[in-house]
């Protein structure tokens, strides 16, 4: 693997790429309409971000909503309580339906255990058509919510645009969540219907979940039905309605997607909920149509053409970002399993076979396949023209095997947002080149800035990353939340009328972007703040270590102290030489600051569901909370991986490390 550092230029864009791109047609269109004058993309974005009224109405404009406009795009521009689009009414299955070409396909379906096949246009209208039908008949109504723990198949999709076409407000778990973890969420927000499944496979294996669905069942007794992924037979012995039988109810119906206010919700979804109960996040049908129109289209460089993939389970907010490439007339292509079964390679073949164009996976998965020397160049990964990454910020080394690996002329993006705007706010710009490490620009309709703690603008230093202008996907409130106040803490609490997302961020002098971790599990050496994500850049660059987590911990009467503990490489012992050989790689590549105290040995890193790792529960359990006192564990993915911690805390607090 070639040396590579942050920065570095790995791909331009090839001459004629921008300008064929959906981004130039938009900006030309703008130009020609509205009489602008864009000199570059930082040109476009300081438009798109000081003429909000402008800008949006031009995203109405571009993709001609089906509805009624109204007469302004902003009745307030404060937050939070920015209000779009008032007096406007839409329907976001409507607009999506708009895209349909009968026997083109819609969706390419897979998964462990099935090959991949296509479900048309026509076909995918018709199933959603007789599950709102049946839904109608079994009283959901606009505003009811209905629920799902379902894996990321073809009834999830159906049912989610079922339920969003009568203004029925759509809520999901993954059946990946314990029963405990779902009903945190579920029960918040008093299901009228759910959808699930009682077993899934995952690494080869079924997991059987009949007794999770039984708890939850009974934890939501408000439900008027329940909808089984499975035979009649099964589903009647358990008192639920299975699927195909739903779906006969409301056979031959037509769909008639119910036009509703713009700020009317569409779906809840969750924050983690590692640390608290987590956050019912409300978000509404305009906001998310707009935003996913302008992301996808303007931003991946979706259309029509393209079969659009991303790795994700139906408790991620990337399944719902997925479901938007439909809004773009996109092949949406879902896969229900391991990412790693039978081997590293399953999803690269998936992307050969299915003929996917723009293939998206966390950049924890990139990093996985480069370090285990997968190859997906010398699997054919096919037409794949363009490859996202989300989830945590991707290493330099992760871009570097990208092009190594994959495709020398692939268009990388790497992306973040977030569950609590359901989109991204950096990520692809076709005008720019892309640099290792960095996030390509800011988006558009996104004004990103990094903050210090007076609440300066930065560029080129490390600050909090804010957004100092509303954007219309965000919340427009949280369930359960009536007088705005946990909102507000949520967002707010920093700095008055600036959204602080809570990570650290640092805006390059060229419009780019890199990101160094959660803001509020800091680093903080001799009074220098730190990210956490340029250590795990280095320290998982070095062979022999598989993973890694870093935190600082403060305790009474004592310097700070900073623990980077190390899961080996199978096979590899976290020995003198390996923990010299890290040390030596902060130092080099990084600053002497960046050597930790103690480089310790542990058998996992705990993760969320999501797959992000848990610094501020780790911190906690070293200071002396128990694991319940610190995280949830009905969302933590392997309750078990924080266990090692107490151990390590005890001696910690001890004084013996």
């Amino acid at each position: 693997m070639r040396a590579i550092r942050e920065g570095d230029v790995l791909w331009t864009p090839p001459p004629g790429f921008a300008q064929r791109s959906r981004m130039a047609r938009f900006l030309a269109e703008v130009e020609t309409r509205r009489g602008e004058r864009f000199e570059d993309y930082a040109a476009a974005w300081r438009w798109s971000v000081d003429d909000l009224e402008g800008f949006w109405g031009a995203v109405w404009e571009h993709f001609d909503i089906a509805g009624e406009r109204g007469p302004r795009v902003l009745g307030s521009v404060e937050m939070p309580g920015a209000e779009w689009f008032p007096g406007a009414r839409l329907s976001y299955v409507e607009h999506l339906f708009r895209q349909a070409v009968g026997d083109r396909p819609a969706l390419v379906v897979a998964s462990e255990a099935a090959a991949p096949r296509e479900v048309s246009w026509a076909e995918l209208e018709a199933k959603v058509a007789a599950a709102a039908a049946a839904l109608a008949g079994l009283g959901v109504a606009a505003g009811d919510r209905v629920a799902a723990y379902l894996p990321n198949g073809e009834e999830a999709l159906v049912a989610f645009l079922a339920a969003a076409s009568l203004g029925a407000i759509w809520t999901c778990c993954s059946p990946d969540f314990g029963a405990k973890s779902a009903v945190d969420r579920l029960r918040q927000v008093e299901p009228k219907v759910l959808f699930a499944v009682d077993g899934y496979r995952y690494g080869g294996k079924a997991v059987d979940r009949a007794a999770d669905l039984a708890a939850i069942r009974a934890a939501l007794p408000g439900l008027a039905a329940t909808v089984l992924v499975a035979p009649p037979d099964r589903a009647r012995g358990v008192g639920a309605l299975a699927w195909e039988e739903l779906l006969a109810r409301g056979r031959g119906a037509a769909l008639a997607p119910r036009r509703l206010p713009f700020e009317h919700p569409l779906w809840i979804l969750y924050s983690s909920g590692t640390t608290g109960p987590p956050k019912a996040i409300v978000q509404s049908q305009g906001g998310i149509l707009l935003e996913h129109l302008k992301s996808n289209a303007l931003h991946l460089d979706l259309g029509p053409d393209d079969r659009f993939f991303w790795f994700t389970t139906t408790g991620w907010m990337m399944w719902n970002k997925l479901v938007g490439g439909l809004l773009v007339g996109a092949t949406v292509v879902l896969y229900d399993g391991s990412p790693g079964w039978p081997d590293l390679g399953a999803l690269w073949r998936l992307a050969a076979t299915a003929g996917i164009t723009y293939f998206g996976a966390s950049a924890a998965y990139l990093d996985a396949c480069r370090r285990a020397g997968v190859s997906p160049r010398g699997l054919a990964a096919g037409r794949v023209r363009a490859l996202g990454s989300t989830g945590s910020p991707l290493s330099p080394a992760g871009f570097a095997w990208v092009y190594d690996e994959v495709e020398r002329e692939v268009w990388l993006q790497s992306v973040s947002g977030g569950t609590d705007v359901c989109t991204a706010f950096l990520g692809g710009c076709p005008f720019a080149p892309v640099r290792a490490g960095e996030l390509q620009r800011r988006c558009l309709g996104a004004r990103v800035e990094a903050f210090d703690e007076a609440g300066r603008p930065l560029v080129g230093e490390v600050g909090e990353l804010v957004l100092t202008a509303p954007m219309p996907s965000m919340p427009v409130r949280f369930w359960n939340d009536p007088d705005g106040s946990r909102y507000r803490e949520s967002y707010f609490d920093l700095y008055p009328g600036v959204w602080r997302h809570g990570d650290w961020i640092k805006i390059t002098p060229e419009g780019g972007a890199v990101l160094y971790g959660r803001s509020d599990a800091t680093l903080n050496r001799h009074g220098v703040r730190m990210g956490s994500a340029e250590i795990y850049a280095v320290v998982e660059a070095v062979p022999g270590v598989a993973d890694s987590l870093v935190v600082d911990v403060e305790l009474p009467g004592r310097p700070a102290w900073m623990g980077l503990f190390v899961v080996p490489a199978a096979g590899r012992a976290l020995d003198e030489a390996l923990v010299a050989q890290i040390r030596a790689a902060l130092r080099t590549a990084l600053s002497p600051r960046h050597v930790p105290d103690a480089v310790l040995g542990v058998p996992a890193v705990p993760k969320t569901l999501n797959g992000k790792k848990l610094e501020i529960p780790v911190k906690k359990i070293l200071t002396g909370k128990s694991l319940e006192q610190a995280a949830n564990l009905g969302s933590v993915a392997d309750p078990a991986a924080l266990s090692a911690f107490a151990a390590i805390g005890e001696k910690l607090r001890a004084g013996e490390l």
